[in-house]
């Protein structure tokens, strides 16, 4: 890499979900360019839709070679080894055989009529309790982290516990590398206690089948096990927790897209690729991949050892895939976006998430059809020194 003027990143983000205006530059003039990370150096920032499939898909980009290393990244602590999302083919493929059957399309249909309800009780609730509410804390937190402790068949004693340690893993300047640790241990504590309860009483909810696996000589070890259910918690409620709250406060924002929805329940699938595509969920690019060899990428020649970030948020508003990108089309067709990534580390929760924020939108707009905010947008109060982007706080009325 050169000693010249390096960009830093993240870039400051702009008020509310705007996407910052450097990535469009970035993807016309310089789409790989060279970026100083707030941990770990510098690294190459992908902004362009096919280089960011390209570094997701080839193995010349391996997450596992930067796993417990000072690598360019935007967390304090970097990725531990252990965890299935710094790991490639083979011991990736083998993790991610033994979560996939628990959470494929058709066993997450089988939870949308319990979904329907905790949304609907939740609806109800706010409605008996009358105006002004919360979306954030009366309905986008509770709903994704009631359905995943189904799943995963953990006790709803344990949630507040639960909700503190992940925001302080998935924050990013906010919180020492020291609270971060302790904030690791706080999950691990509740989490091995649920496995050893499993040990004793096998169960078929999704922790209970993880357990079953390792026991049956699947080669799960105990980290493996602490670090699958980590990762399924921390990034399955959360990411869904602030869409859902992201996705609301665009749709009263623009509530010509709300009233449209309402009127066509029937395209509420299509127009939640829309909202995932159009949404920067992330303040940045987050997990560095390292490149085994010299590959040329985006017309740059990334040398063997160098970090590689995508910003999934530049790749979905790439003029040359996207017709007008700028623009929040509900009917947007062929919408191939890269909200869950792809490739060997696409989310393999991406149908749970899909049902929900499905599930909490129809049942919200339906259930309060007037919902629009209840202070001006300036007060709307958003999160800082993380690395996803939800408001904290969302107070509406109707």
């Amino acid at each position: 890499m050169n000693t010249e003027h390096v960009l830093r990143y993240p870039f400051e983000p702009p008020p509310a979900l705007a996407v910052p205006p450097q990535y469009a530059s970035l993807r016309s003039t310089q789409p790989v360019v060279e970026v100083q990370m707030p941990y770990g150096g510098r690294g190459w920032l992908v902004t362009r839709y096919e280089d960011a499939k390209l570094v997701f898909c080839d193995p010349r980009f391996s997450r596992a070679a930067a796993a417990g290393k000072d690598v360019p990244r935007m967390r304090p602590r970097p990725a531990k080894e252990t965890s299935i999302m710094a790991m490639d083919p083979p011991e990736h493929t083998r993790l991610r055989r033994l979560i996939a059957p628990s959470l494929t399309k058709r066993r997450t249909e089988q939870l949308r009529a319990h979904t329907k309800k905790i949304a609907q009780e939740l609806v109800a609730a706010m409605v008996a309790n009358g105006p002004p509410c919360d979306i954030v804390a009366d309905f986008a937190v509770p709903l994704p982290i009631n359905v995943l402790l189904k799943l995963l068949g953990v006790t709803t004693e344990d949630t507040h516990r639960l909700v503190a340690a992940s925001d302080v893993v998935m924050s990013s300047t906010s919180h020492t590398a020291e609270d971060v640790t302790r904030a690791r241990q706080d999950l691990a504590q509740v989490i091995n206690q649920h496995i050893a309860a499993r040990r004793e009483n096998p169960t078929d909810d999704l922790l209970g089948t993880l357990v079953s696996a390792h026991e049956a000589g699947e080669r799960l070890t105990d980290a493996e096990l602490l670090d699958i259910t980590t990762a399924l918690l921390v990034v399955g409620w959360e990411t869904t927790t602030c869409q859902i709250a992201n996705f609301v406060y665009l749709l009263i924002t623009y509530p010509e897209h709300m009233h449209w929805l309402l009127a066509h329940p029937e395209a509420t699938p299509k127009a939640v690729e829309e909202l995932l595509r159009y949404t920067p969920l992330n303040n940045g690019a987050d997990f560095a991949r390292i490149a085994t060899e010299d590959v040329s990428l985006g017309g740059v020649l990334i040398r063997k050892g160098d970090a590689v970030l995508v910003s999934i948020p530049s790749a979905n508003r790439d003029e040359a895939v996207f017709a007008a990108p700028e623009t929040l089309k509900l009917t947007r067709p062929d919408n191939h976006h890269l909200a869950f990534g792809h490739g060997p580390h696409h989310c393999v929760g991406a149908s749970l998430a899909r049902m929900e924020i499905q599930v909490a939108l129809k049942t919200l707009i339906e259930g309060i059809p007037g919902l629009q905010k209840a202070v001006p947008d300036q007060e709307v109060t958003w999160r800082s020194g993380s690395i996803l982007r939800a408001p904290t706080s969302l107070p509406v009325t109707w």
